[in-house]
């Protein structure tokens, strides 16, 4: 399922599980539909397993948000003193859209103990309440953290996941690595496919440290390495540095979980030469989480620090803020310099980075999914050069990889049936029916998206003659690839542009593949895709037969 395809589902508000590989473009499409949601005045509420993972979403912790704190099980006191916490109260009750991020972490008895919080506060028997549920997440990912001796029970594993019976929207996608021999690579270890050929592209990719660039992370799965390895280099570098403190305002206890979950330490300490990585996304000033850097300075007059990017470009990088956020407002927050000392990282805290490169050791694995997790982190085999490794860094959970299986096939289940739904209209009406009945506004509250003085077919035209790519015009129109096919059709038909045209902007994957999919519409008819879709057994999407369809009758 593509990007747009899932956001069209979600905008239903059925109860979704956003899955896919890392890079697929999961956290986009979720903040793709936050937007949409307050642009239709909808507020919805952001949590996360770990405060980690919530910082990097500006929510809380599920923990938190439904007020059963660290407890392990949910018993008839805890419930009681639940329901009688009016912020708690307010907080659930008011809740149209909840969204739980990194959900491979969050254990199942945790979701099961949300669920009857949600019940017991709404009054309401549906599962969460009757609230849309939105889980976000990848099973192959690092599994959820139990006591000592007690593994814990995956989210699927909870009765309240078939009672919640989520949609599965599978992204296909890659928007991290660009290597082919990689990405077969990391598809072997999730299918437990793996053979002598992937592990002679690791074993190739290994490196005593000699001569090792030292301007890359280097990722451990023990805290101890990466504290040692840090604080050597920081120390072996001249100077005293400059120290840059957190600083918090609001509810105590809130500050206190967001530092716990900052990559960000609360005493930074810099000098130039230091190796860093960004601990947030800031795309205006030119930086993402694991962006890489060095030190080059502090800037005149502010004292931020300026790093050079191993791509060379030079930022200065101003304290970020993260906050706590309920009802569109800040409850908490914290200010600091978005970096950490980045000779040395812990595979845990390297969930949810891009990297360019990376050296790692991986020859203490002892965890399901940790050697994935690493791997997965650098965009291709070049950027990889490990340190050590074992076979335990090979294997996921058992239990995860028939479960993903499942989840692939539900996904391409789904995607036809909501094909369906949106070529009858259907779609259209459950999501407005979704806005009334989360008391939202049908009108779009930015002018700037609701105001149209021209033509949509205007705007999309004016684009194409200034050389825009589809893609293009999908980024700064904000519309999905399957309206801008609509606007290529309308445009074709009224002559104001030709088939040669279209074809020069459809992506190559679809030229190649034209033969196929014109030979599947003259065997079930162009008219209706879902039977074009099912005959090319989903190799392509709803969005690339659109395009195709534009020239079909004249190319086919």
């Amino acid at each position: 399922m593509t990007q747009g395809e899932a956001l069209q589902v979600l905008k239903t508000g059925a109860n979704v599980f956003l899955t896919g590989e890392p890079g697929s473009g999961k956290t986009h499409t979720i903040n793709e539909y936050v937007k949409w949601l307050r642009s239709h005045a909808i507020e919805p509420s952001i949590t996360a397993s770990t405060g980690i993972a919530a910082t990097h979403i500006h929510g809380v912790t599920i923990h938190s948000w439904s007020g059963i704190g660290i407890a392990e099980r949910l018993t008839a006191d805890l419930l009681e003193r639940v329901s009688q916490k009016e912020h708690v109260v307010k907080r659930i009750q008011r809740t149209d859209v909840l969204i739980i991020d990194e959900v491979s972490m969050l254990s199942g008895d945790v979701l099961t103990m949300v669920d009857a919080v949600a019940k017991e506060v709404r009054r309401r028997e549906e599962p969460f309440g009757g609230m849309q549920v939105v889980l976000v997440g990848d099973f192959f990912q690092l599994p959820p953290i139990g006591k000592v001796g007690r593994p814990s029970a995956f989210a699927f594993e909870s009765p309240a996941w078939p009672a919640l019976n989520p949609i599965i929207c599978y992204l296909h996608e890659q928007h991290r690595q660009e290597d082919g021999a990689f990405l077969d690579l990391l598809g072997a270890i999730r299918t437990s496919s793996w053979d002598h050929t992937h592990v002679s592209l690791i074993t190739a990719r290994e490196t005593d440290g000699e001569g090792l660039d030292e301007d890359i992370p280097q990722l451990y799965t023990h805290n101890a390495d990466v504290d040692r390895i840090n604080e050597g280099k920081l120390a072996a570098l001249p100077g005293n540095g400059k120290r840059f403190t957190m600083t918090g305002q609001g509810a105590p206890m809130l500050i206190e979980g967001l530092k716990r979950g900052c990559l960000s330490p609360e005493t930074l300490v810099l000098k130039e030469g230091a190796v860093v990585m960004a601990t947030k996304n800031n795309p205006i000033a030119g930086y993402a989480n694991g962006t890489l850097g060095i030190i080059t300075g502090f800037e005149r007059g502010t004292s931020y620090p300026m790093i050079e990017t191993r791509d060379g470009r030079e930022i200065t990088i101003a304290p970020a803020e993260w906050a706590v956020e309920e009802g569109g407002k800040a409850r908490a927050k914290i200010m600091q310099v978005p970096l950490r000392l980045a000779w040395a990282i812990t595979v845990h805290k390297s969930q949810g980075m891009s990297m360019d490169a990376a050296a790692m050791d991986l020859s203490r694995s002892f965890e399901y999914g940790q050697g994935y997790v690493a791997l997965s982190r650098v965009r291709t085999l070049a950027g990889l050069s490990l340190l050590g490794w074992n076979e335990n860094a090979l294997n996921v959970h058992p239990g995860v990889a028939a479960k993903d299986k499942l989840f692939r096939e539900l996904s391409e289940q789904a995607a036809v049936a909501f094909g369906l739904l949106e070529e009858s209209g259907e779609r259209t009406t459950m999501e407005q029916n979704f806005i009334k009945a989360s008391g939202g506004s049908l009108e779009v509250r930015d002018a700037s998206i609701a105001k149209v003085k021209r033509s949509t077919y205007d705007e999309t035209y004016d684009l194409l003659k200034e050389g825009k790519t589809i893609n293009d015009i999908k980024a700064l129109r904000d519309l999905t690839l399957g309206t801008v096919a609509d606007h290529l059709q309308k445009l074709k038909e009224a002559g104001r542009i030709t088939t040669d045209e279209v074809q020069d902007l459809l992506p190559e994957a679809i030229i190649d593949g034209l033969p196929k999919i014109f030979a599947a519409m003259k065997a079930v008819g162009s008219e209706k895709l879902a039977p074009i879709y099912s005959k090319l057994k989903g190799k392509y999407t709803y969005d690339d037969l659109k395009l195709a369809r534009v020239l079909y009758g004249e190319k086919g």
